[in-house]
């Protein structure tokens, strides 16, 4: 009997009709199903409650509905356990989230029969050296890190090491630190590369630097990188991880980013590759 996990973004599925629907067509096919409390106290589904901790950890997939959002924060709790995920978008854009709302119970029976691929996405492991407490935090990402200014602070000054090596340093309004799979993110829209999302690579881009020298930089996934906060007056400085978890910084501070040894497992059942999906969701817009 297979056990699916479903996560849902309450507010992009409209009266969870999306929800209802999957759910009910995957207990119909003898799965067991599992929902967050929360989505159980809402539908009057006790008997499916499960802690999210749990879903992730005792699911044979999981069922992302939302968008791209909603998968990021999925895929850094799923990697934990080595969970596969299938995303389904009821969002705009749909990169990481790929199966359209209309072809989803399709997926879901290309997954039951087992007829479907595992695409493994590399990610980042974090850790921030906190110079005042002397600690560190490691945090994991699939998409990507920056480190930038609050909306009423000044331009910030970083250094950037590989290696150890002195890289550069850097007035802009932050950098960022991308994986394959993060480069159509805001690397993108800081005018970073597209990169391959199973390439071995990771990118580095400044944020609207003060110098018209300073290009991003695309590295190995075995490369080691650090970012030190210099000294900033009057600045508010923050780490976000995917663009949804946020950690103030301060002067001094050292960002450690290297490949992190989970990886994100999602889960294809169409024949579209990267490309056919950056014509449609990029090159498509523009039209």
């Amino acid at each position: 009997m297979k056990k699916a996990g479903l996560i849902v973004n309450i507010k992009k599925d409209i009266n969870l009709d999306s929800s209802i629907k999957i759910m009910d067509w995957l207990m119909q096919r003898n799965c067991l199903v599992y929902i967050p409390e929360n989505l159980a106290k809402i539908l009057e589904k006790p008997h499916l409650s499960k802690k999210e901790e749990e879903i992730y950890q005792d699911s044979d997939f999981i069922v992302v509905l939302g968008g791209d959002g909603t998968f990021l924060s999925a895929a850094r709790k799923a990697a934990i356990y080595d969970t596969p995920i299938l995303g389904i978008n009821l969002g705009t854009l749909g990169f990481l989230a790929e199966v359209e709302k209309a072809s989803s119970l399709q997926a879901l029976e290309k997954v039951l029969a087992g007829n479907y691929s595992i695409e493994k996405r590399m990610m980042l492991e974090v850790k921030v050296k906190d110079c005042k407490k002397n600690n560190q935090q490691k945090l994991i990402c699939l998409n990507d890190i920056g480190v930038t200014r609050s909306s009423l602070s000044r331009i910030i000054n970083l250094k950037v090491y590989i290696n150890n090596q002195f890289v550069d340093y850097y007035s802009a309004d932050g950098i960022i630190v991308s994986t394959p799979t993060g480069s159509t993110a805001y690397n993108l829209s800081a005018g970073g590369p597209i990169l391959d999302p199973n390439s071995k690579m990771m990118v580095i881009t400044p944020i609207c630097p003060h110098s018209l020298s300073a290009r991003s930089i695309v590295v190995s996934d075995e490369d080691y990188i650090e970012i030190e906060i210099c000294e900033n007056h009057n600045c508010d400085i923050i780490l976000t991880i995917d663009g949804q978890l946020g950690y103030q910084l301060d002067n001094h501070d050292i960002i450690q980013v290297t490949k992190s040894t989970y990886m994100t497992k999602i889960i294809k059942t169409s024949d579209y590759n990267f490309y056919d999906i950056l014509r449609k969701k990029i090159v498509g817009i523009r039209k």
